[in-house]
């Protein structure tokens, strides 16, 4: 099911009223963007965008992934991207443990060890354990999966840096909290972890912009 603006906005309302760092991000962004939807036959490209996203600037990575893209015919889907060569994902600039990793991913959807298709009946740490198993998929990846394709609304993405010096900004902490400090600070935000996570990312735009 999409998560609808009118659902982020009741959200954001709910944290503005009991927060007045929040309500003063809330003033100054808005709502959050509507989720779109993301078909269960999606989720496997949306995995495999994740995988050669990570640790690239938005540019370099988007280049790789159009190339990656192109290498398999245009359609991501898992028997696509075991039928291509490995010489052809590596020339897509994808690196070896990126193009290991995405064919893990695919292997085990083929087999049914992954099942995707199924993945969002499950519980949020479930769906961590489920995705962590692949080569290539940490907890990082697998909370932005539930952020996004599967619109769960109370991930806290405690080992996101972003979301760590977005709270000690926006709250004016003297120091980043660790992942622990922060999984304390977050309990009063529940069940809307995920809507103050991208609070917290906006704040960190907010600072790189005054500079």
């Amino acid at each position: 099911m999409a998560v609808t603006r009118q659902t982020l906005a009741d959200a954001a309302g709910a944290c503005a009223r009991t927060d007045p760092v929040l309500r003063a991000l809330i003033a100054r962004h808005g709502t959050p963007p509507a989720r779109p939807h993301v078909p269960a036959p999606q989720r496997f490209a949306e995995l495999a965008r994740a995988i050669v996203y990570q640790q690239l600037a938005g540019k370099a990575a988007s280049t790789i992934h159009g190339r990656f893209v192109e290498a398999v015919g245009g359609t991501v889907t898992p028997g696509a991207v075991l039928a291509a060569p490995p010489e052809v994902l590596a020339a897509s600039g994808l690196s070896r443990a990126k193009a290991a990793g995405i064919c893990d991913l695919a292997e085990m959807v083929v087999s049914g060890q992954v099942a995707l298709d199924r993945i969002g009946r499950l519980a949020d740490e479930a769906v961590i354990e489920h995705l962590v198993q692949v080569r290539g998929i940490g907890r990082w990846t697998a909370e932005m999966f539930l952020i996004g394709p599967l619109g769960r609304l109370d991930v806290w993405p405690v080992g996101d840096y972003g979301v760590r010096a977005g709270y000690a900004l926006g709250w004016g902490l003297p120091e980043i909290p660790t992942p622990d400090q922060l999984v304390d600070l977050g309990e009063r935000y529940r069940p809307y972890r995920s809507v103050v996570a991208w609070y917290c990312w906006r704040a960190v735009d907010d600072r790189n912009a005054a500079r």
